[in-house]
Formats: structure tokens, C-alpha cells, sequence
């Protein structure tokens, strides 16, 4: 079974997929509508990039080299949040799913996952 949709099946989650690094491709499970899970896997694709970008810069500008490379991100709306590591998604909702135990799955599935961005 895939990462997303093991994370579909996670209490609390509206949605998960996964976006190719190129952009042109994404499959996802749960409660999105195709258009709208075609525009979440462009969103977090462009995010993804923006935060690498940041962390390199970051990085080259503070002589830290433990801020590269960033592993995912997450930003939390008033309904929901928004988790991604490598290129995978997943939409929490805040009420009824568990950050903790979405982030942690995420973090066993995808810690050897090489980012090719």
C-alpha cells in the first residue's frame, strides 16, 4: 500500500497524495475533489520548492549546514493542516485528527526518501 493511502486511513484526515518532483503527475485518496486535489499536489510542489530555497539560504548565509536539506513542512489553518515530507501530502483536519500521529507516520515511511528537487 502506498504512503498516502495509508495516511487516508488515518483518523482525522481528509486527504493525502503524492506529486511527481516535475510537476506532472499526482495521485491522492480521500475527500478532495479531483480539481482540488490537482491544485493541493501544485501547491505543495511550488511550497516544497519555495522552502528548500529558504533553508539553502538560510544555510549559506549563517554557515549552519544542520538547516539543509529541510525535510517537509506545515502550515495549519483554522480547519485544517497541511503536512508534507519528500513528496507527500496530507490534509488533517484540526478537530478530529492527530498531528503527532500523522507527522510521525510520515517521518517512518519517508526517512529515506532522497528529495530529487
Amino acid at each position: 500500500m502506498s504512503v498516502y493511502a495509508e495516511l487516508a486511513e488515518l483518523p482525522g484526515v481528509i486527504a493525502a497524495g503524492e506529486y511527481s518532483y516535475r510537476g506532472d503527475r499526482y495521485n491522492f485518496k480521500g475527500q478532495l475533489e479531483e480539481e482540488m486535489a490537482r491544485m493541493a499536489s501544485i501547491m505543495c510542489r511550488a511550497t516544497t520548492m519555495a522552502v528548500h530555497m529558504q533553508a539553502d539560504i538560510l544555510a549559506a548565509n549563517s554557515g549552519n549546514s544542520q538547516l539543509t536539506p529541510a525535510q517537509g513542512w506545515v502550515v495549519r489553518g483554522p480547519g485544517f493542516t497541511v503536512c508534507v515530507v519528500a513528496n507527500v501530502f496530507c490534509f488533517v483536519s484540526n478537530e478530529a485528527g492527530s498531528l503527532n500521529t500523522v507527522l510521525a507516520h510520515m517521518r517512518k515511511r519517508l526517512a529515506d526518501v532522497e528529495e530529487l528537487i
